[in-house]
């Protein structure tokens, strides 16, 4: 059975096996049965999940997430011992490069201006340097629709394979099987496709205009064709909470590797449409299918919601977001800025984010009516 190494010394390992499709994590070394102790709960986010994929050499646990073994991992590991000792990391970094979007969707989270912004290259790679040097083992390309960014391929290539891993979120315009090739030979490695309904007509209603579904089914397969780790990003909220055996079904047939289920939050053009969060009941339904969903024979489910209960929000602590004028944000559903990258380093920016004594780990602050209405001006 082989092992999949995620932390090793001389004196103390820690591994995972896979068992029946399952993750059994574990330890050994001559120190092991005092340092397991202090790893407890990190195995324990691990063990008896369902990973990615499993190969020979290699575990894809998710596609969020290097690949076990490798550096851009055993970096990431690093940070989560810096986490255990109060320094924080921000592992993972989205960069929306343009405002540039044909979709006109009625939960966007971008400022709704006219005068489109975006991000040059110069900056984009000054971005990507301060973000390694600090510890970022995830960068991902935003929007707006970062496909429609010139020079998108050159980017990612500059994304240093050794020490971080690059990603792409899109609606999946203009994403062909030749533009597919093309950034998987850059680098790219996650691919990640948003779904607002699981039906044509649904998700067309939401992104505000006709063809968007069959534009992201279409990028799903061909991202697969070419290779890509690829991920179906489904926002819940009440309009879609009835879809998720519908989306996990579109997960399977596709022959996805992850599909992503995050919790809408009042953001964006919502930032005061508080009747769209989900209900107790509408948890309830996610909870019995994630329990039951978890366990088949499908692509495996991230159920971002039931991880941020566990160990707490990742805002200012795990996440971070810089917007097409340069503003750096806690994290992309939070539009409070802490500086910009046209003025300010990277790195002074998120110290002064750690500062913040909001940012404890716990429940999402957007979901905080004070917090909105105190440091959002957000009306009760």
């Amino acid at each position: 059975m082989n092992k999949y190494y995620f932390y090793r010394n001389p004196l103390f390992k820690v591994y995972a096996t896979v068992q029946d499709g399952f993750v059994k994590m574990d330890t050994e070394g001559l120190i092991s049965p005092i340092f397991s102790l202090l790893v407890k709960d990190l195995m324990q986010m691990f063990d008896g999940t369902k990973p990615s994929i499993v190969e020979n050499d290699r575990l894809i646990y998710s596609t969020w997430m290097p690949p076990i073994p490798s550096k851009p991992f055993d970096r990431l590991v690093s940070s989560q011992m810096g986490n255990m000792r109060g320094k924080y990391i921000p592992e993972q970094l989205t960069i929306s490069i343009t405002e540039d979007c044909p979709n006109k969707c009625l939960h966007c989270a971008l400022p709704d201006t006219k005068n489109r912004a975006k991000l040059e290259p110069d900056v984009v790679i000054s971005i990507i340097d301060q973000a390694l040097d600090i510890g970022t083992t995830l960068i991902i390309f935003d929007g707006g629709e970062p496909l429609l960014y010139p020079g998108l391929e050159e980017l990612i290539s500059y994304v240093d394979q050794q020490r971080a891993i690059s990603g792409l979120f899109t609606s999946g315009v203009g994403f062909t099987a030749e533009r597919a090739r093309r950034l998987k030979e850059a680098g790219l490695y996650m691919l990640s496709v948003s779904l607002d309904s699981a039906h044509e007509e649904g998700h067309d209603l939401m992104r505000g205009r006709s063809g968007v579904f069959s534009e992201a089914m279409s990028a799903i397969r061909n991202g697969v064709e070419a290779g890509l780790f690829v991920n179906i990003y489904v926002v819940l909220s009440p309009r879609n909470i009835h879809e998720l055996d519908d989306f996990y079904r579109l997960a399977r047939e596709t022959d996805v590797h992850e599909i992503s289920f995050f919790e809408i939050v009042p953001t964006g053009k919502w930032l005061d449409h508080t009747e769209e969060v989900l209900s107790a009941e509408d948890h309830k339904k996610f909870d019995a299918f994630v329990s039951h969903a978890s366990v088949g024979d499908g692509p495996r489910i991230f159920p971002i919601p039931h991880v941020v209960g566990k160990i707490g929000c990742f805002a200012g602590r795990k996440w971070l977001h810089i917007t097409p004028e340069g503003d750096v944000w806690p994290c992309s559903c939070l539009p409070l800025s802490y500086g910009n990258i046209h003025n300010d380093r990277l790195k002074t920016i998120w110290e002064k984010i750690t500062e913040d004594p909001a940012f404890t780990g716990g429940k999402c602050l957007m979901r905080n009516s004070e917090f909105r209405c105190g440091r959002l001006g957000v009306k009760k």
